[in-house]
């Protein structure tokens, strides 16, 4: 057993060489952080959305997900801001108080967040994705 010593260190050396790419990553994105999406000139001539910045960030999915079900259950296509009285449409892409209405670049708004988080957002599946302007 004179070679219980060279084990172990073949063991470290191999955890540490399989699990550097874990490391790699996990250093280079703390470096990073999270990309900021770029709003268009209209996101940013209006000031506001439907729920605050902060909300929307962690709860988008979920509220798209809610205004599906409202339209497709109830029919109903607008969704009213409580404290402001403002109307929206409650679609992804169609018109212009549509998500993608102020949010016109795809690829610099929802796929630089989703590409980080490596999220395969199911949306395009059914809506048409918004022709990039070049």
């Amino acid at each position: 057993m004179n070679d219980k010593k060279l084990i172990i260190i073949g063991l470290l050396i191999f955890f540490g060489v399989c699990s550097s790419v874990c490391w790699y990553n996990w250093l280079s994105a703390a470096e990073k952080g999270a990309p900021e999406p770029l709003l268009s000139e209209k996101a940013k001539a209006a000031g506001y959305c439907v729920v605050p910045k902060d909300k929307m960030k962690a709860e988008h999915m979920k509220i798209l997900d809610q205004w599906r079900e409202h339209v497709v259950r109830t029919g109903k296509r607008e969704y009213v801001i409580p404290e402001t009285g403002r109307t929206f449409n409650m679609s992804l892409s169609t018109g212009e108080d549509s998500c993608m209405g102020c949010h016109s670049n795809k690829s610099e708004f929802c796929d630089r967040c989703h590409d980080y988080a490596s999220v395969k957002p199911y949306c395009w599946d059914c809506h048409l994705e918004p022709k990039e302007k070049e």
